[in-house]
Parts: structure tokens; C-alpha cells; sequence
């Protein structure tokens, strides 16, 4: 790769799009990511996040995050970085975005958060699924639109986990339990009213900061709607959020009784990603969920 013919053709593109004469002269390099370049570009003025990795990798699953991104900051709900721009150039993918300046915040933000979250779950969609498929990490994530949550949950997210995980060499007792539980698992919504919702799909610690003056930030979403507790569940997988965040949004949006089982279910889904991205012990979490759940439906 010309590095500098790349960072020459950011700067106009981001000329472009913004309307206004844009040169590089700071490029900070960022940490905290496991699969993209992440930089601080400014100029003295103004100052934007860019996202870069290679094109094989990276420029669809760009194209998605910006979609995901500009329709997560439609809905007025929730604060996140603004696309852009994205596209090519020289062999590199790239996204553009808003740069916040993150610190702070504390417990108080994130009960600010818990009702925003449930704002945005109100908002009611036309069908499960999204308009493209995405990514979830580097993982295709499928999205094809339907009006059955018990399929596509049972086809685009378990089974097609399983099945990769089959691929990647975790078969066996794995993928026996696992079939057991794609036959089962529907009876887990007896009675449940299932309303698909906008979900940011990828909702731990994270993905979530807050900016300098105190305001909640979501980023780096795997959009598409679905059940509402699936992101709720997310929040609840990798250390859990403060109680005051989930006081918050079960205030504004009263949970299903139902919720404590379908956790379970939604973060199976997570932990077979892992497993397939990283290998190790996700394998004997991912086996201990299934079993769980296939204890609790009898």
C-alpha cells in the first residue's frame, strides 16, 4: 500500500463530502479494536475516527456499519458516531467517521442509556431480519427479512453458528445438544408477544462510552431487527452493566417474565460466535448454556 497516495485520497474525499478543504495534520493511531486500524485524523479544526483494513475484509462489512450507524441516528433515540464517509483506496477499505471525544460519565450515563435503549426499542419495525446482511466481529451475520422470529433466529443465528462451528472443527457433542436445542428452543416463547425492534446487535461494555459533557454513545452496531431482549441480553453477557441502567430501562419498557430463560438463549448465540472467531474455552461455555436451557425446557 502508498501510504501517503491513501491518506491524499481520505483527504479529499472527506473535502468532499463535508464541503470544505480538508488536509491531515495530525494522524494518532487508536488502540481497543481487534480487527480494523483505528486513527484520529484532524486538521487543527476539526477532527474525525477512521476505521481502516484491508478491502477483502473490510468494505462491506464499512458499508453496513454506516447503514447501521445513519439509521440508529434517525431515530433520535440514541447518541452515535455520524458516518462520514467510506469506500476504497489504495488496496485499503475505509470508514469515516464523527470523532467524540470520550471520558466520563459514570453509573449516570448509563442509566441515561437504559432509557434511551428502551426508547429505541419502542420504535416499532416492519419485519425481523434488516435490508442487508452484515457482520457480527468479522463473522457474517445474515439478515433476510421475514415475519417468523422463530426461523430466523433458528436459521440466520443458532443454526448458522452451529454450522460454522461444525466447520471450524467443533462438532460432536456440540453440534448433538445444539440440534436438540434448534428443535426446542420455540418453546421458549410460549406466550410471548415478539414485536421486531431496531437493535444495535452487538451491545456489551464494549461498544458503549460516554462523551466528555456526560451523554451516552452506542458504536460499532451489527444492526437488524429482532426481539428487543436480544439486546438486552448482550448487556448482560461480558460483566453486565449497572443495576441503575436496567432499573432505567425496565421502568420505561417492563420486561417479560419469560426474559430470565430467553437470556440464556440470546447470548448462546454470542458465545458460539466467539468460539468460532477464537477458539478456546467459548467450547465448554457454549455446551454449559446449551444444557442449561435444554434442563429448563424439561
Amino acid at each position: 500500500m502508498n501510504s501517503e497516495q491513501f491518506w491524499n485520497v481520505l483527504e479529499q474525499r472527506i473535502g468532499v463530502v463535508t464541503g470544505r478543504r480538508f488536509v491531515a495534520r495530525q494522524r494518532q493511531p487508536l488502540g481497543g479494536g481487534c480487527i480494523n486500524q483505528a486513527w484520529r485524523v484532524g486538521d487543527g479544526e476539526r477532527d474525525f475516527f477512521v476505521k481502516t483494513n484491508s478491502l477483502a475484509v473490510a468494505k462491506t462489512m464499512f458499508e453496513a456499519e454506516a447503514a447501521a450507524l445513519a439509521e440508529l441516528a434517525a431515530t433520535g433515540a440514541v447518541r452515535v458516531p455520524l458516518p462520514v464517509e467510506h469506500g476504497t483506496a489504495a488496496g485499503l477499505a475505509f470508514l469515516v467517521l464523527e470523532y467524540l471525544p470520550l471520558g466520563g460519565g459514570g453509573t449516570r450515563a448509563l442509566e441515561i442509556l437504559g432509557r434511551r435503549l428502551a426508547a429505541l426499542h419502542r420504535i416499532p419495525q416492519p419485519f425481523f431480519g434488516w435490508h442487508r446482511d452484515n457482520t457480527i466481529g468479522s463473522t457474517p451475520q445474515p439478515n433476510e427479512r421475514g415475519d417468523d422470529w422463530i426461523a430466523f433466529w433458528r436459521e440466520r443465528r443458532l443454526g448458522f453458528q452451529l454450522d460454522l462451528a461444525v466447520r471450524n472443527g467443533h462438532g460432536g457433542e456440540l453440534r448433538r445438544r445444539g440440534e436438540q436445542l434448534l428443535v426446542r428452543f420455540a418453546e421458549l416463547f410460549a406466550g410471548y408477544r415478539l414485536v421486531p425492534a431496531l437493535l444495535h446487535g452487538d451491545l456489551w461494555g464494549g461498544n458503549v462510552g460516554c462523551t466528555v459533557e456526560g451523554e451516552p454513545v452506542i458504536f460499532d452496531p451489527a444492526c437488524y431487527y429482532g426481539d428487543r431482549e436480544a439486546d438486552l441480553a448482550m448487556t448482560e453477557l461480558f460483566g453486565g452493566f449497572p443495576e441503575r441502567f436496567y432499573a432505567a430501562y425496565r421502568e420505561a419498557l417492563p420486561l417479560d417474565v419469560g426474559y430470565p430463560q430467553r437470556r440464556t438463549l440470546y447470548n448462546l448465540y454470542h458465545v458460539l460466535n466467539h468460539l468460532n472467531l477464537f477458539g478456546g474455552g467459548y467450547r465448554t461455555q457454549a455446551e454449559h448454556m446449551i444444557d442449561r436451557l435444554l434442563a429448563e425446557l424439561g
